[in-house]
């Protein structure tokens, strides 16, 4: 898929990944709230998130090379 035909998923909320990457890579996800230490649940301007495995989350933009990119997949279960 492209970024253009994933990117809805992503906004929705879903798990997405490319094929082009080297495999540690888990998937990408959309966060746009935060949970304080007191449980409070505030409402954030919108970031994604990588999850990488060995490494945990890293905050993520994609490159020009990632939106050009045809090999976008849904990440089903994680």
């Amino acid at each position: 898929m492209t970024f253009e035909e994933i990117l809805p998923v992503l906004k929705a909320g879903g798990k997405i990944v490319r094929k082009g990457w080297g495999g540690a890579e888990n998937f990408v996800i959309k966060f746009d709230t935060i949970r304080l230490e007191t449980g409070e649940l505030l409402s954030v301007t919108p970031y994604f998130l990588i999850d990488v495995a060995d490494e945990g989350y890293s905050m993520w933009s994609p490159t020009p090379c990632d939106v050009l990119a045809e090999d976008w997949e849904i990440v089903d279960a994680i």
